[in-house]
């Protein structure tokens, strides 16, 4: 369910170059989180960064919340970057792991496999 690539690049280039990517294919980041520092600032220091992207294509956005109103639970998607046993590391959830756990409809898969397609082109991108 979980797709992650590696790169070499500090986190902070990595998202740079992830936010990019994502324009170039027609989404959109919606909201941007440095869960490093909210926690931190919450009195939980975290020792590595983490980075969380929020992204969406109102276009299949549309189509999904057309064809089930109750999908808005699965979005917008995500893009985390973040640092791990000392590489960085750029992941998502697999839109079609997620789609099919929470409905069967074809139209949603297909969604689904052209949304997962794109996201794992941006994180290719990013590396």
């Amino acid at each position: 369910m979980r797709y992650v690539v590696e790169t070499n690049k500090t986190p902070e280039v990595a998202v740079e170059d992830l936010r990019a990517a994502v324009a170039k294919h027609g989404f959109g980041v919606l909201h941007a989180y440095d869960l490093k520092e909210t926690l931190t600032s919450k009195g939980f220091p975290l020792e590595h960064a983490c980075h969380i992207l929020e992204v969406c294509n109102p276009q299949q956005a549309s189509k999904v919340l057309a064809e089930d109103m109750g999908m808005n639970i699965a979005l917008p998607c995500r893009i985390s970057v973040y640092e791990e046993d000392g590489k960085t590391k750029i992941a998502t959830a697999l839109p079609t792991k997620l789609l099919a756990a929470l409905s069967d409809s074809p139209a949603l898969a297909a969604v689904a496999e052209d949304v997962e397609a794109k996201m794992k082109a941006m994180m290719h991108e990013a590396v």
